[in-house]
C-alpha cells in the first residue's frame, strides 16, 4: 500500500477543486440579487418584500422543475458536455439581469430611460407599472439562471461518484459544496462595492462572466478516469476499490441505467427527496434574506462595513464547520469501523441539531440590540445545513449505480427547490404583511416584522430533525439498488 500511495496520481483532487470553483461561481451568481436588492434595485423599481419574495420563489420553483430534467440531461449528454452547457446557460442568464432596467424603461410608457425609474412618484400608476414589469423581467432572467444552475449539482455529484470511492465521497462533496459558502462569503466583499462604484448592472455582468472562464479549464481538464491521461493505474485502482473485482479494465462495460419513472418506485429515492424538501428552503432563506434581515432589523446595509462584516462572519463560520462536517463520516468509518451509510446517517443526525441555533438568533439579537449574535447563530445553523447537505448527497452514491446518480440528484434537487419556493413565497408575503400590520401582528413576544422573521426562524430550527426522522423511517438500514 505504501508503494501504491507513493506512485498514485491525485488528479481526482484537481477535478474536485474545479467543482469547488464552479459551485463558488454558482453561488456568487445567486447572491448578486440579494446583495443589491435593498439598496439599489428595490428603490429603482419600487419593489417591496412581496415582490422580492415572488422573484426568489419563482427562481426556486423553476429551478426545481429544471432539476427534474437536469440530472437525466447530464446522464444523457455525459459529465463533460453536460457541465459545460449548464454553466454556459447560467452565465448568460446572470449577465442578462443587467438589461432589466433598460428593458423596463423601454416597455413602460412615460419612462424616458432607466435613470428615470427611481425618480417616479411612489404609488403612482407608472411606478406600479414599473414594479410589475420589472418583476417579470427579473423572473425571466432568474429562470434562465435557474435552468443552467440546475445542472451544477447533478454533474458535480456524478463526478465525485466517478472519481472517489465511497469512503471519500462525503469529504470530497463537502469540499466542493464548500464553494456554496465560499461564494456567499466572497459575495458581500465584492458585489456591493461593485454595485456602488460601477452600478448594480456591472455587478451582474462581471460576476456572471466568471463562468465563461471556468468553461475553458473544464473543457481541457476533464475526462472519465479510465480515459484520463492524468490518472495512473494506482489511482484508478484506488478510485474503484469498492468494485466487487477490485480491479477495473479501461474498457469496462457501462452500467445499466434505471428508467426515469422507475426511480420513483424506490424508497431510497423518496428518502433523498424528503431530505432535500424539508431542508433546502432553510439554506436558501438564509442565502436570499440574510442581507435584507440585517438591513431591516439592525440598519446594516450590505454596502456598509458593518453589513459586509456580518455576512462575511456568517459564511466564514459556514465554510469552516461544513468542511469539518464532511470529514466526520470518514472518521466514523475509518476510526470507528462503522459502515459508510451508518456513519453518514449518524453524522447527519448530529448536524440536524445545529440549526436549532437559529431559534436564539432573533431573541438575542434584538434584546441586546447586537447583530453579531444573529450572524454567529445563523452561521452555525447554515453550517449545519452544508455539513448535512454534503452527507445527504453522498447517500445517493451509496445506494444507486453511477449511471443513475445524476438523475436521482436532479429529482431530489427538484424537491428541494419546491420546498424553497414555498419558504421564499411565504416569507415575502409574511414580512410585507407583518410590516404593514405593525404592533397588531405579534408572535412569542415580537411584534411586526421581527415577529415575521422569528416565525420563519422557528421553522428553520426544527426542519432537519423532521427530515432525518422521515429519512430514517424510509430506509432504516443500508440497502443498495441492484439492477438485474
Amino acid at each position: 500500500m505504501s508503494t501504491q500511495a507513493k506512485l498514485m496520481t491525485n488528479w481526482r483532487w484537481w477535478l474536485c477543486s474545479l467543482l469547488f470553483v464552479a459551485t463558488t461561481v454558482n453561488y456568487l451568481d445567486r447572491q448578486v440579487l440579494s446583495l443589491t436588492y435593498k439598496e439599489f434595485i428595490a428603490p429603482q423599481f419600487h419593489w417591496n418584500d412581496a415582490d422580492y419574495g415572488t422573484i426568489t420563489s419563482f427562481f426556486s420553483i423553476f429551478y426545481a422543475v429544471a432539476c427534474l430534467f437536469a440530472g437525466k440531461f447530464v446522464d444523457w449528454m455525459g459529465t463533460k458536455k453536460g457541465y459545460l452547457i449548464a454553466i454556459g446557460v447560467w452565465s448568460v442568464g446572470a449577465c442578462m439581469h443587467a438589461a432589466c432596467g433598460w428593458a423596463t424603461a423601454a416597455l413602460v410608457d412615460g419612462v424616458p430611460n432607466a435613470a428615470a425609474l427611481k425618480g417616479l412618484e411612489a404609488g403612482s400608476n407608472v411606478a406600479l407599472a414599473v414594479s410589475t414589469t420589472s418583476v417579470y423581467l427579473f423572473m425571466l432572467c432568474r429562470g434562465i439562471l435557474a435552468l443552467g444552475e440546475s445542472g451544477n449539482f447533478p454533474a458535480a455529484i456524478k463526478v465525485t461518484a466517478e472519481y472517489f470511492p465511497k469512503k471519500d465521497r462525503a469529504f470530497s462533496t463537502s469540499i466542493f459544496n464548500a464553494g456554496a459558502s465560499v461564494g456567499a462569503l466572497a459575495a458581500p466583499l465584492c458585489i456591493p462595492p461593485l454595485a456602488k462604484s460601477l452600478g448594480w448592472e456591472m455587478a451582474f455582468i462581471i460576476i456572471g462572466a466568471l463562468g465563461f472562464i471556468w468553461m475553458f479549464f473544464w473543457a481541457f481538464m476533464y475526462d472519465k478516469p479510465e480515459n484520463s491521461k492524468h490518472v495512473n493505474e494506482a489511482e484508478l485502482e484506488y478510485i474503484h476499490q469498492d468494485d466487487a473485482e477490485n480491479t477495473v479494465s479501461s474498457n469496462a462495460a457501462e452500467e445499466k441505467s434505471i428508467p426515469f419513472f422507475k426511480c420513483f418506485t424506490f424508497k431510497q429515492t423518496w428518502q433523498f427527496i424528503a431530505g432535500k424538501f424539508f431542508t433546502d428552503g432553510v439554506w436558501w432563506f438564509f442565502l436570499f434574506w440574510a442581507p435584507a434581515y440585517f438591513h431591516d432589523q439592525f440598519n446594516a446595509p450590505a454596502s456598509t462595513p458593518l453589513g459586509q462584516g456580518l455576512i462575511f462572519t456568517l459564511y466564514a463560520i459556514v465554510t469552516v464547520v461544513s468542511i469539518i462536517g464532511g470529514y466526520l463520516p470518514k472518521f466514523f468509518v475509518e476510526k470507528k469501523g462503522m459502515h459508510p451509510y451508518s456513519g453518514r446517517m449518524l453524522a447527519m443526525l448530529i448536524f440536524a441539531f445545529f440549526p436549532i441555533a437559529a431559534l436564539f438568533a432573533q431573541p438575542l439579537g434584538l434584546n441586546f440590540n447586537n447583530p453579531w449574535w444573529p450572524a454567529i447563530l445563523i452561521g452555525l445553523a447554515a453550517a449545519g445545513h452544508q455539513a448535512w447537505s454534503a452527507n445527504l448527497f453522498s447517500t445517493i452514491g451509496d445506494m444507486f449505480p453511477k449511471s443513475t446518480i445524476a438523475s436521482i440528484t436532479g429529482i431530489g434537487t427538484m424537491a428541494g427547490g419546491i420546498g424553497s419556493m414555498i419558504v421564499q413565497y411565504v416569507a415575502g408575503r409574511l414580512f410585507t404583511y407583518a410590516e404593514n400590520a405593525g404592533s397588531a401582528f405579534h408572535f412569542m413576544g415580537f411584534e411586526g416584522k421581527p415577529a415575521g422573521y422569528f416565525i420563519v426562524f422557528c421553522f428553520c430550527g426544527v426542519a432537519y430533525l423532521i427530515a432525518w426522522t422521515v429519512m430514517k423511517s424510509l430506509v432504516p438500514k443500508y440497502k443498495p439498488i441492484v439492477i438485474d
